[in-house]
């Protein structure tokens, strides 16, 4: 499931539905996106006003190879927190399964 090049997926988790009651959403971005390109795309995809936004890195992860002792490394990726204008939203559930 891919949105665009710029915007991969949302985040679901209890932290982002929560996130959800303050007009803040969170997704999956390229990580040589900007912020501006990402404000533009979730107000194109979503048609909704984008007041503030906000990125962050997060780095890869040591996992364990199961049946060996070997261990891989996930990638990093880019998460970024978009604030809407009051009264608008955006339906997660519906956009995951797009």
């Amino acid at each position: 499931m891919r949105f665009s090049n710029i915007v991969e997926k949302p985040v679901i988790t209890e932290k982002s539905f929560s996130l959800a009651s303050q007009d803040k959403y969170v997704f999956k971005v390229n990580l040589k996106s900007a912020k501006s390109i990402v404000a533009k795309e979730i107000e194109r995809l979503f048609g909704v006003d984008v007041v503030k936004i906000r990125t962050s890195i997060s780095p890869g992860k040591r996992k364990r190879i199961i049946g060996t002792r070997n261990f891989t490394k996930t990638p990093k990726w880019k998460k970024a927190t978009v604030q809407l204008k009051k009264g608008q939203s955006i339906d997660l559930v519906e956009a995951g399964e797009k």
